[in-house]
Order: structure tokens, then sequence, then C-alpha cells
């Protein structure tokens, strides 16, 4: 097997980057990427940490990133597992990376800066939904932006509701627990109570 050890290596196999590829990344936050922002309900945050990197899904109403201004986003923090592997990563190295897609758009955004996690009551109440405020507030302090552009969306046909798998063929989560746990957790009892208990915990 051929490993690829040096970037001159990588650079002859796919050769430079276009002029289009270089002009689209800026340091701030134009009218047009502001729009992305704004109709995104998902986000895939990623983080570093100590033991490790992280990918984290972050979904909520469209918009729910606040551009507080061109350099600034600010993202809420619902209820979740408790795990809180980014918001740790973010605390012991705070570089990010945010990936917005919009659903039916073949385009995403792509974000990178520092972060820093805030609970000020006032802030985290200005994201409530359904009177329960943010748990806290993500403050990224905006580095780089750009488009990413659709040839990804476009090959796995993401969007498309032919292609969506059927769920039932899918392990439940459960399941998977069953597993995961040795049956110390009763998978079944999980998915029956799952949709109520997140349906009190959503926000």
């Amino acid at each position: 097997m051929s490993i690829i050890t040096t970037v001159e290596q990588l650079e002859a196999l796919y050769g430079l980057p276009g002029e289009a590829s270089l002009v689209k990344e800026l340091d701030h936050i134009i009218p047009e990427y502001a729009a992305f922002i704004e109709a995104s309900p998902f986000v895939a945050l990623a983080t570093s940490g100590p033991e490790g990197l992280d990918c984290s899904p972050r979904g909520d109403l469209a918009g729910f990133v606040r551009i507080r201004d061109d350099r600034t986003l600010m993202m809420p923090d619902r209820r979740g597992n408790n795990r809180a592997d980014s918001l740790k990563n973010i605390i012991r190295d705070p570089r990010v990376g945010l990936l917005f897609l919009v659903p039916g758009s073949g385009t995403t955004l792509r974000v990178n800066g520092r972060a820093e996690i805030s609970i000020d009551p006032e802030l985290c109440a200005s994201f409530a939904v359904e009177g329960k405020p943010a748990r806290s507030v993500t403050v990224v302090a905006v580095e780089k932006v750009y488009f990413q552009c659709a040839r990804a969306i476009h090959r796995s046909e993401l969007w498309n509701p032919e292609k969506h798998a059927n769920p039932k063929t899918l392990p439940t989560p459960g399941q998977i627990l069953a597993v995961t746990s040795r049956r110390a957790i009763d998978g079944e009892t999980y998915d029956k109570e799952w949709p109520e208990r997140a349906k009190k915990t959503m926000w």
C-alpha cells in the first residue's frame, strides 16, 4: 500500500487550488454568507482536546446560530446527554470548526475560529425556546469563513427523499445500548420511553 507522507506528494497528485477556491475565504461574515447561517437548522461542531477530536451535531430552529457582528457567532447549547464533550474541549482548546447545512441546498458553509462558553443569564435567556433558556452559549470569534461547493451533497443525494434510509432497517438506540451495556439497559424499554422523554427535554 502506497502512503502519501509529504505535502509535496499530495500537491503533485491533486494539483494546486484554483482562484475561486482561494478568493472565497474571508476573515469575516459577508451578507451572502450570513444568508446561509440564518437559514441553517443544523451545524456540525468540530473541536479538539487532550483526549482527541470530536465532531458533534447541533440542531435547532433555522437561524439558531446568531450573528452578533461580522466576526462573531453565538450558538445556544440545549439539553442533551450531559457528556459535554465539545464544551470540555473548548475550555481546554478554543479552536473550533463549524459546518452549516441548509436542507435543499447543495452549498455548505464552513467557519473556523476560536470559541468560549458564556453562561451570562441575559444572553442565555435571549435564546429561550418555550420559556427555556439555553444552558450556555458558545461564542465564536470568526477567523475563516468560506462556502464549500456542492459536489459532496450532489454525489450523496443527501436531500433526495428517494435515497433516504428506511429507519426500520437500522438498529434503534435501544438495541445498540442493549448490546454495548451487555443487557444492563433494557433496549426495548429505552426505545419505548424515549419519545416522551425527548419531548419533555427537547429545550
